[in-house]
């Protein structure tokens, strides 16, 4: 009867401990994907080190910059007929959505003011006319033509505009590479020199084949 009851038991210690290891496992599991995975990226890290006039204003006018290149980007997935647009504009947003996170990480660290959310074409200053520092920005006009288009029309307009916008990222981020000090953000800017002037390259292309 001892025996049987100790071996009972045993069954069950063992049944409890699987049971445990399985649901440690999963948990883990669950643990290294999604939101753990997400966190770093999703809150930018604000540390970007001694810094200048020069690293503000370059992530105060960028940052709206990209905006509103990831607000045309997003038009592309229901507006644009070529696969090639369609792929370049959500290419064009996955890399420019963390490079927003991580300017505003900076700004606030610095204690420096961060642009106000919202279309950037919308905002005071912010087309070809309003703003110097703003170069490539499109305005008002251009997007209300954008969003109005669809097919081939949408593909020419997107690249013809996404080129001009893309030239005065790059001019932006020459002035950083120039004169700011801080590394992350000149590092940036000359990530930002590469990535888009061989998209430029790309969208050259495309307007060529059309």
């Amino acid at each position: 009867m001892s025996d049987k009851s100790t071996r009972a038991r045993r069954a069950a210690l063992i049944a409890v401990t699987a049971t445990a290891a399985l649901v440690l496992t999963a948990c883990g599991d669950g643990g290294h994907s999604g939101h753990s995975a997400a966190s770093p990226s999703a809150t930018a890290d604000p540390s970007a080190g001694p810094h200048n006039a020069q690293d503000v204003s370059f992530a105060q006018g960028m940052i709206p910059h990209h905006r509103q290149a990831v607000e045309m980007a997003a038009l592309a997935s229901h507006r644009a007929a070529s696969a090639e647009v369609k792929d370049l504009a959500a290419r064009i947003e996955k890399a420019q959505d963390p490079e927003i996170a991580t300017m505003t990480g900076w700004l606030r660290s610095w204690g420096a003011k961060v642009p106000a959310a919202g279309s950037a074409a919308s905002m005071p200053g912010m087309d070809h006319s309003g703003h110097a520092g703003m170069s490539g920005m499109m305005s008002t006009k251009d997007m209300a033509s954008l969003k109005a288009a669809s097919g081939k029309e949408f593909d020419t307009m997107f690249l013809t505009m996404m080129v001009e916008h893309h030239k005065g990222a790059v001019e932006m981020a020459g002035t950083e590479k120039a004169k700011g000090r801080s590394g992350p953000a000149t590092s940036m800017a000359d990530d930002i020199v590469t990535a888009q002037n061989a998209e430029i390259t790309e969208m050259n292309g495309l307007l060529g084949q059309g």
